[in-house]
């Protein structure tokens, strides 16, 4: 984005000549900082990975914006940002912390003789377009070509902008109608300071951009950066997100809602089914094994995977494992409504719970396991996929294969004795219908 800048493109091989951890992208990154750090000091090396999702963000990774909203020198905000960058670089949930701002570029500085303009007759506000035209640009008008907008930029040409001694073909009208070059009316000032002024939200602010660490996930990473920021930014300072980062930081919040939701409307429409308040806590009550599985599963198979150096570890906490959880609560709900459907049914006709979910065990045992094993058996795929994208199947198919197993190995013996608790706890509370004892009692 300056004269002073460059960027490379990289392709990497296919994925199916990068095996190991070292030609990884990850890897590649990490060599190419550690080839840019003996660059003479007068270049700066900066390695990305490019976004996961186009059109958000230019590099991989997180995007943190630090606002100044008090109003800081441009040494204040050097020095804080080479502060923070140098923390965050130590902390073993971020890498390849680098921020573009400096006060090092050279900057030329005009100081307008203001007595000279005002005896000349000269409008001020003349002399600052003519800079602003000349040097900045500015739109005039827009036209239309061949089914595209075009914007009509005033602007000098590269020649006449290129040095302070250009200053001379600029010119500006007085009072009495003659032509006034501006560099008899500007000092210049040679300078060093930023190559450019970014905002953010209208806000003077400063970008800083980094990787997560190996074995570390991005909600980690960007919790790790923004506990630097606040630590070394001091007051005056806020933080925000862009990019990828930004949307990220929305979505998460959002996390434990959908799981909530979910919850409750499978918890409203077994209530619907069965027209009880307490028998679908019998079947809910077997989700947390199918949660758990995933979790156990998950974060296992990461610190296997980063034991033995595979460059896809660190699956733990994704949103395709999220997706795979939600997955998992309608199927172990399904597993508990096998058998507290016909539990259900010889309690309403007088039977003992415990006789009753003992027997609806054993009776829907086989479907159970052809269900659950044929889904499990599906998803091995997922959980075993290798290639480009193989990083989002895995986490998903992960999840769902070991909630599955802990679901199914556990619910077969758990579901029976919730069923008969949650019968005991409403009989308690006197929440079993008259119908019901009517029912018993002409079975009986």
């Amino acid at each position: 984005s300056s004269s002073s800048a460059g960027m490379i493109v990289v392709g990497m091989k296919d994925w199916s000549q990068r095996e190991d951890a070292a030609s990884s992208i990850n890897a590649a990154v990490r060599t190419t900082f550690g080839l840019g750090a003996k660059v003479a000091p007068e270049a700066t090396v900066i390695a990305m990975n490019p976004p996961a999702l186009p059109g958000l963000g230019m590099t991989g990774g997180w995007t943190l914006q630090l606002q100044d909203m008090t109003g800081h020198t441009e040494t204040e905000l050097n020095d804080i940002t080479k502060k923070i960058v140098a923390e965050a670089n130590q902390r073993p949930e971020l890498a390849g912390v680098r921020s573009t701002y400096s006060v090092g570029s050279p900057v030329v500085q005009y100081e307008v003789d203001r007595e000279k303009v005002k005896n000349l007759g000269i409008q001020l506000s003349d002399v600052f377009a003519a800079m602003q035209v000349n040097y900045g640009g500015y739109q005039v008008n827009d036209f239309n070509r061949f089914g595209r907008s075009y914007k009509v930029m005033l602007q000098a040409d590269n020649d006449y902008r290129s040095s302070t001694d250009q200053m001379k073909f600029i010119f500006v009208k007085s009072s009495k109608g003659t032509m006034v070059p501006l560099d008899t009316l500007l000092r210049p000032k040679l300078t060093s300071g930023p190559s450019n002024i970014s905002r953010f939200n209208g806000t003077r602010s400063i970008q800083i951009t980094g990787q997560t660490g190996n074995g570390y996930s991005s909600g980690q990473a960007m919790n790790a950066i923004k506990e630097v920021v606040q630590q070394n930014a001091g007051t005056g300072f806020n933080i925000e997100w862009s990019g990828q980062s930004r949307e990220e930081a929305k979505a998460s919040s959002s996390t434990m809602q959908v799981l909530v939701l979910s919850l409750v409307f499978v918890f409203l429409c077994l209530a619907a089914l069965y027209e009880s308040w307490s028998v679908p806590f019998a079947v809910l009550l077997t989700v947390p094994t199918g949660i758990f599985g995933a979790l156990v599963s998950e974060y296992g198979l990461s610190i296997l995977e980063a034991m033995f150096g595979h460059q896809n570890a660190g699956l733990q906490d994704s949103v395709y494992m999220q997706i795979g959880i939600i997955a998992i609560i309608g199927l172990a709900a399904k597993n508990a409504i096998l058998i507290v459907e016909f539990a259900k049914v010889r309690v309403d006709r007088g039977m003992e719970p415990v006789k009753a979910a003992i027997e609806a065990a054993g009776l829907r045992l086989r479907p159970i396991l052809m269900t659950s094993f044929a889904f499990i058996i599906g998803c091995v795929p997922l959980a075993i996929a290798t290639g480009a994208g193989a990083a989002a199947r895995n986490g998903m198919g992960v999840a769902v294969v070991g909630g599955m197993l802990f679901a199914t190995a556990m619910g077969i013996f758990l579901i029976p004795v919730f069923f008969v608790g949650m019968e005991w706890i409403a009989a308690k509370l006197g929440l079993v219908k008259q119908e019901r004892k009517k029912s018993s009692a002409d079975y009986m």
